[in-house]
């Protein structure tokens, strides 16, 4: 059994793990192991990552990064906030409202346009 350790933890976007998932899917290409089982497994997960993330990204990494630096200097903005806004890149106040959903807080007029007018800079 292999045992891994975390070495790192944070929040990224999809633009993020989508270069990640294609350095590693460029480094990767032509390599076998002796449980071949195991790698077919970890390749079919990691095409299935690459594809939704290729499929999903709305931005590159750099925008998606810049993005959601300006939305931490909003009031009520946490990273992990600002990282599903810079995912998602909502156009409307109803999608932003969706995204705080689950916050104690709500947002008001003011901020909706603010979190609104950073996301359609970045269009």
């Amino acid at each position: 059994m292999i045992v891994k350790e975390i070495i790192n933890e944070r929040v990224m976007t999809l633009a993020e793990a989508k270069d990640i998932l294609t350095a590693l899917k460029r480094s990767g290409e032509g390599k076998k192991t002796e449980e071949g089982e195991e790698e077919e497994e970890i390749r079919y997960e990691r095409r299935k990552a690459h594809e939704h993330t290729t499929k999903f990204a709305k931005l590159g990494a750099g925008e998606s990064r810049a993005l959601i630096n300006e939305l931490l200097g909003l009031a009520k903005m946490k990273e992990e906030i600002a990282v599903r806004i810079a995912d998602l890149m909502p156009k409307s106040a109803n999608e932003v409202r969706a995204i705080y959903a689950k916050e104690r807080f709500t947002l008001t007029e003011a901020d909706l346009e603010k979190i609104l007018d950073l996301v359609a800079t970045y269009e």
